[in-house]
């Protein structure tokens, strides 16, 4: 597990690494929202809804972006281009989370 560690951290570039922590930031807070809703319940039931979808959806984009700007598949597109429509689906993203909450 160190090996591993330390080869992810001399390999990965930091911009990789800054998208790593948002996925785990995403994922952990998608995490404590439903632990919130077990313990304390599910009143506002869209809000609930609206914020996990959100967690997932920003998690799903950024993993997009993460696979464009590391794969080989994608070099003909650039970062800045990549960025962009990461950029663009976030917005729509959290404009359909704010009108489903109400």
């Amino acid at each position: 597990l160190k090996n591993v560690q330390k080869d992810y951290l001399s390999q990965a570039p930091a911009q990789v690494r800054l998208l790593d922590a948002f996925l785990a930031f995403s994922f952990f807070t998608a995490g404590v929202q439903v632990l919130y809703m077990l313990l304390v319940g599910t009143f506002p039931f869209n809000s609930f809804l609206a914020g996990l979808s959100s967690c997932a959806g920003v998690f799903v984009f950024t993993l997009g972006l993460r696979m464009q700007v590391t794969d080989d598949e994608f070099k003909g597109k650039s970062q800045q281009s990549a960025f962009a429509d990461y950029i663009l689906c976030n917005l729509v993203l959290f404009l359909v989370c704010l009108n489903f909450i109400g």
